[in-house]
């Protein structure tokens, strides 16, 4: 009952809303990506030899594989060598959409634990420059863990606040994987950062408006970013990106035939927001078997 009440003011717009709430009640699968910093696809060999069958997951991607629920990634030798790394897909889905190239500068914005930012080094193959910002100290210690257990070469650390990142420098590409409500993790925790609150609300929307046109703001020409949170709120989500196009000349590129992606909305309660947000993509959990997420590709004009 508290599930469904939690929930019930997005009916509206939840495609399927009585399947997402199911949806919820199940377990999260496990999701690997193999690292191909470290490793072919000998990883999947290595491990089906040992009787574990994983099934690879097409998101565009072949290196992310569904394994069974009762495994333990964390405990397998070919974690601790860094072979794998579990990983939420929906969470693989952001890097890939956001597609750096190699030899490019990233600069990612809310770094910690770092799977995102260990995804984009595989995918610029260790070359370029990955900028890992993280503000909260007590999180560097496992981000710089992830990097260095997966063979990260290309990133360096800082700790500023992602609404007041230094200007001194502009980036190719941009990652925004900014701090939200975390609605999306439901099936993985069962807790959410008092997203009845209000006042909460209000103000973890006004730090991502900050955040968003920062983001923005160290973009190059041409540059693309990509906004992202693992919640529902349109709060949080159409309206923060509403906010940069109403201040900023930016666009929103298409993502492509993304598995199950849903669009953004385009108005919310009495709330309008410009139709170009509807170019967002919405990932719910009965759609991409995954944890819950929102994401925004978001291109510097000229």
């Amino acid at each position: 009952m508290f599930m469904t009440q939690l929930f019930e003011e997005y009916r509206e717009f939840i495609p399927d809303f009585d399947s997402f709430l199911e949806s919820l009640r199940r377990p999260l699968p496990n999701h690997l990506r193999v690292n191909r910093l470290k490793i072919s696809a000998l990883a999947v060999a290595m491990l089906q030899d040992k009787g574990i069958s994983l099934r690879p997951v097409d998101v565009g991607d072949d290196t992310l594989y569904e394994a069974p629920g009762n495994l333990l990634p964390g405990k397998l030798l070919e974690y601790f060598l860094g072979y794998i790394h579990p990983q939420a897909l929906t969470s693989c889905v952001a890097s890939l959409v956001l597609a750096p190239r190699p030899n490019s500068s990233v600069l990612d914005l809310c770094a910690a634990p770092g799977g995102k930012t260990s995804h984009l080094a595989q995918l610029m193959a260790n070359t370029g420059i990955i900028v890992a910002n993280e503000l909260r100290l007590r999180r560097h210690a496992p981000l710089m863990h992830t990097l260095s257990r997966l063979g990260v070469l290309n990133a360096v650390l800082t700790a500023y606040p992602a609404q007041e990142f230094p200007l001194r420098e502009s980036f190719d590409f941009i990652l925004a994987d900014v701090p939200c409500s975390g609605e999306g993790r439901w099936r993985l925790s069962r807790e959410l950062y008092a997203t009845e609150e209000s006042t909460y609300r209000t103000a973890m929307a006004k730090a991502q408006k900050k955040m968003i046109l920062r983001g923005f703001d160290l973009l190059r020409k041409q540059g693309t970013m990509v906004y992202s949170t693992c919640t529902y709120s349109p709060a949080e989500n159409e309206s923060v990106v509403d906010f940069l196009l109403n201040h900023r000349d930016a666009e929103l590129v298409p993502f492509g035939n993304a598995p199950g992606i849903e669009p953004g909305i385009s108005q919310w309660g009495k709330e309008r927001f410009d139709g170009r947000v509807q170019g967002a993509g919405r990932f719910y959990p009965h759609r991409v078997d995954s944890v819950g997420f929102f994401m925004a590709k978001i291109r510097r004009r000229g």
